[in-house]
């Protein structure tokens, strides 16, 4: 940064530059830490530079994948604390990337804020660059802007980019999904990032003391509960599709099991789901009660439990489970593909 950069007008009119300047200053630690193979240039320049490894690739195919946090951000408000809405950014791209058999190479954020205040902006890029260290690429740029009277000085917005790679011919495809696959689901960590706006509705959220009142369906606070990062998913799938012919993934994001489990398999084949196969988490429970919320709602909302799905050949189901177990996922068979109109199917254990 140059002394002479600096201007009051601008301050005058709301943006500070000189903040700026100190955020970039206290986020580098964070960035540091998700430096990986590849990255040529740290952060502060016009562009994000990075070299991929393509040795042993016949055809590389880069897997691009963008999001945000959504409303999640209202709570990280209400309870000021801003260490953790990152990595759900993160997980929102990178879990999507790693569904076509992908390793994320390297992450970009955005963020808008009304105010730019650098301890906040760093500690929010503290779990950005958290969430690339978890998935093991790096965080190799972004964007911090100031937009005083558009938005509040204590708001701001999150959202992301991701590029991956993977070989052309081990690109999963949906057409080889056959009838008699299993499906098996990965366990979420709790809501993720995506229905909050009804959770907000739900709950009351804008009255920030139901965020701070011990819950004993939960065991913490509502607000400790809903805040929970996304799980992230990239390392233990990346080992799982070294020690398993994957079929395809789908991951259970906005629209719930209806919307999302159908874009991993063909038109022909229906998603047949056992209840009671899995742990449907307490805070779902809690959300369904509260709200009054029909079943197929929720399931049209929510993960449920229920954070990824992979489908494999019903003969490698155990050594799925088995992949999937040693790398800490949690995991169950949830159902099988049958024959149907391209819907998901729920029946009740046996």
């Amino acid at each position: 940064m140059s002394e002479k950069s600096y201007s009051d007008s601008y301050k005058a009119a709301g943006v500070d530059v000189t903040a700026g300047y100190k955020a970039v200053e206290l986020m580098k630690t964070h960035v540091a830490r998700t430096s990986v193979p590849g990255v040529l240039d740290s952060i502060g320049g016009f562009g994000g530079l990075f070299a991929p490894d393509m040795t042993g690739m016949e055809r590389p195919v880069f897997v691009s994948g963008t999001d945000g946090v959504g409303t999640k951000v209202k709570l990280a408000f209400l309870m000021d604390k801003h260490d953790t809405v990152g990595i759900d950014c993160v997980a929102m791209c990178v879990n999507d990337v790693v569904c076509a058999g992908a390793k994320p190479l390297f992450f970009l954020d955005y963020i808008a804020c009304g105010k730019n205040i650098p301890e906040k902006i760093a500690s929010i890029v503290s779990g950005v660059a958290e969430g690339c260290v978890q998935s093991g690429c790096a965080l190799i740029g972004g964007e911090t802007a100031e937009h005083p009277g558009l938005m509040a000085e204590d708001e701001y917005d999150l959202a992301g980019f991701t590029v991956g790679i993977v070989d052309e011919k081990k690109i999963l495809d949906k057409g080889n999904v056959k009838e008699g696959d299993v499906i098996i689901g990965l366990a979420s960590s709790g809501v993720h990032s995506n229905g909050f706006s009804l959770v907000r509705k739900v709950f009351d959220i804008d009255n920030a003391d139901v965020l701070g009142k011990y819950t004993e369906e939960l065991g913490k606070t509502l607000g400790e509960t809903l805040l929970t990062p996304t799980q992230l998913y990239v390392k233990p799938v990346l080992k799982l599709l070294q020690d398993v012919n994957v079929h395809s993934i789908a991951h259970i994001t906005g629209g719930g099991f209806y919307e999302n489990l159908p874009r991993a398999y063909g038109k022909d084949l229906s998603a047949e789901i056992t209840m009671g196969t899995w742990e449907i988490l307490p805070i779902f429970k809690l959300i369904q009660k509260v709200g009054n919320i029909p079943e197929h709602d929720m399931f049209n909302t929510f993960n449920m439990g229920v954070g990824m799905a992979v489908t494999v050949a019903k003969e490698d189901a155990d050594k799925a489970l088995a992949s999937l177990a040693s790398s800490g996922i949690k995991a169950t068979v949830i159902g099988k593909m049958v024959k149907g109109d391209h819907g998901v199917i729920f029946r009740e254990n046996a």
